[in-house]
């Protein structure tokens, strides 16, 4: 089966924070998931970053692709799971999803960057809530991986847990991993957030990988960053 994985970083909707780019691509391949990274439109509201994720998983589609994994980190995660909750067309669907640390409400402990550029020009409830992942989640949803810290002090932990609640409500499959310190922005890892350790099992039970890749293929540390994205 022809597999693809797609990594979007994050930056606040302003920039693109390598250290969760081309690195987490490497890691990617060195468990045999082909993968790239995608630098979808910043500085621009909402639709433009949606549309480009759709239009980039479509082509991956026409070109043969059968399944594709987003992996997004803070303001990429909520392009991620926004793209994986709400496809901006209906060949744009994803088959599972991996965010860290991600931003994913509007309404509540919004994250002020990402709700600047995004809702540019039209800041309404409505346009909040239909840009809140939390309110999109449906029983038809892509299995997610989520991790997150408690000391999180740039995008709150309670993002993460407030999507867990919704994708237990609708009993989508997932796994939430929450950590007592890591800060934002640790990318591939940090002291004490082994996430990717934990994210190997879980690729294997999908069929991402080999059953027989050793877990501690997953066990990529980094330093922590915090980047404010």
């Amino acid at each position: 089966m022809n597999v693809h994985a797609l990594v979007l970083p994050g930056g606040s909707y302003r920039r693109h924070a390598e250290h969760e780019a081309e690195p987490v691509v490497e890691w990617l391949h060195d468990l045999g998931i082909p993968a790239a990274v995608f630098r979808y439109p910043v500085e621009r509201a909402h639709p433009a970053a949606h549309d480009a994720i759709g239009e980039r998983v479509a082509r991956l589609r026409a070109a043969g692709v059968d399944r594709v994994l987003l992996v997004g980190f803070s303001a990429g995660g909520h392009a991620a799971g926004l793209a994986a909750l709400s496809p901006s067309r209906p060949d744009a669907r994803v088959d599972a999803v991996v965010l860290g640390y991600p931003v994913v409400s509007m309404k509540t402990h919004s994250h002020q960057g990402s709700n600047d550029v995004l809702l540019r020009g039209d800041d309404t409830s409505e346009r909040r809530s239909a840009l809140s992942l939390e309110s999109l989640v449906h029983d038809a949803a892509p299995p997610f991986f989520v991790f997150h810290s408690f000391d999180d002090h740039k995008v709150s932990v309670d993002h993460s847990l407030m999507l867990s609640a919704a994708l237990r409500e609708h009993a989508v499959p997932h796994e939430l991993h929450l950590y007592p310190v890591g800060g934002h922005g640790c990318a591939l890892g940090a002291a004490g957030v082994e996430w990717t350790r934990a994210c190997v099992p879980w690729l294997a039970a999908g069929g991402w990988i080999e059953k027989t890749i050793p877990v501690d293929s997953g066990a990529v540390v980094r330093q922590s960053y915090e980047t404010g994205c």
